[in-house]
């Protein structure tokens, strides 16, 4: 895992460049030092029996991979959804704190901006370590503080602080999908499996021997450079945060561009001015 993250640290061409070279060397080496060592001619005698096995390997390791990228592709579109659904909710809390009395709304809206930047600021960076951020943690608890403190009045506000504390629901489960996937959703163990079936069907071409060692090794780096590219996508969306292609915060930045100017850093509104707009 350590390793599958220090490749989403680095460039995508870099990436794409070292797991094509690592598979091309690994399989077209080993071909070349198998017919070094026993010859083209004993080891095309193992071409009928071995072509047959060949196939099954590789079926076997075309469905596994693909099972893998299908699984890592809609994990990685689950984790789109979730930042969207947390950041319009979001929204919507902005919306409901306006029909609150005065003092609720205002309580919760601070708290709410705070979060919402706190999320774009210094939780995204730390998804890309596969961690939580600690000040976004302590802004939920302060924004759910301030839900949980609301006095209810009225049974109009009673509807609105319902409807509250559902938006604060929808904001912490979709947090805690989004920080899951953050540290990677293929288990260790499916990644061991992963490389050792990929290292099995790029080193069986070594068994074959062809008449014409320029097409075997052409056919050999071919193979292999297609399933490093198959396997690629895996190995790059894992990691849903890190590196080059990532889930964007884009969400959080239109949920805060409805919020009121004067909480995102600028000077309160005059005496006697009208409230912001939602």
């Amino acid at each position: 895992m350590i390793l599958i993250r220090l490749m989403n640290e680095m460039p995508l061409w870099l990436t794409v460049i070292i797991v094509v070279a690592v598979a091309e060397l690994y399989s077209v080496g080993l071909m070349l030092l198998c017919r070094l060592t026993w010859g083209g001619d004993r080891l095309s005698l193992n071409n009928e029996v071995a072509g047959f096995k060949f196939s099954v390997i590789g079926v076997l390791y075309a469905v596994l991979l693909g099972f893998v990228v299908i699984a890592v592709w809609e994990d990685y579109r689950n984790t789109e959804t979730a930042v969207r659904n947390e950041a319009k909710a979001i929204a919507d809390l902005t919306q409901i704190s306006y029909a609150l009395p005065q003092s609720g709304g205002s309580g919760i809206r601070a708290p709410l901006v705070d979060y919402a930047e706190e999320v774009r600021r210094s939780e995204w960076p730390a998804m890309a370590q596969g961690v939580p951020s600690e000040k976004a943690t302590h802004a939920l608890a302060h924004l759910s503080e301030a839900i949980f403190d609301l006095q209810i009045e009225q049974l109009r506000d009673l509807a609105l602080y319902q409807q509250a504390l559902r938006l604060l629901g929808v904001i912490e489960d979709n947090r805690n999908e989004r920080l899951d996937s953050a540290d990677g959703s293929v288990p260790s163990i499916l990644w061991l499996v992963l490389i050792a079936g990929g290292m099995i069907t790029l080193g069986y071409p070594a068994f074959f021997g062809s008449s014409n060692l320029v097409a075997q090794t052409l056919m050999t780096a071919t193979l292999a450079a297609l399933v490093a590219l198959a396997l690629l996508p895996a190995v790059i969306l894992d990691f849903p945060f890190t590196g080059d292609v990532t889930i964007s915060s884009a969400p959080f930045d239109q949920a805060l561009h409805q919020m009121p100017p004067h909480l995102k850093g600028h000077p309160p509104p005059e005496s006697g001015s009208p409230p912001p707009q939602p």
